[in-house]
């Protein structure tokens, strides 16, 4: 019995064989994402994209309106251009930030 303790312990921490390995937070979390600009408001610093999956949010592919923080990523950014952004959930709202135009 004194022998089985330790085993048993031994198992309780060890991986199991079967894991699948994970992506750390933070390099889900500064995962970039594709999209199309579809509008823009900078009075209220929102952006309307359309964008494929977002891994970091498990979100599939649609269109949606964001915040944008700080507002200034939005200067250089046009309605058409093809970008390529990070959203985050902030405060409760899906935020854009950081976007760039995509090559």
């Amino acid at each position: 019995m004194k022998r089985l303790i330790p085993l048993l312990a031994a198992l309780a921490i060890a991986t199991p064989l079967h894991a699948e390995p994970v992506t750390p937070p933070t390099a889900q979390a500064s995962a970039m994402s594709e999209g199309v600009v579809r509008k823009i408001d900078t009075a209220n610093a929102k952006i309307t994209l359309r964008h494929g999956p977002l891994t970091n949010l498990d979100m599939p592919p649609m269109t949606m309106v964001f915040r944008v923080q700080p507002p200034e990523l939005l200067s250089g950014i046009k309605v058409g251009d093809k970008v390529k952004f990070r959203a985050e959930q902030v405060d409760g709202a899906f935020t854009v930030t950081a976007i760039q135009a995509a090559p």
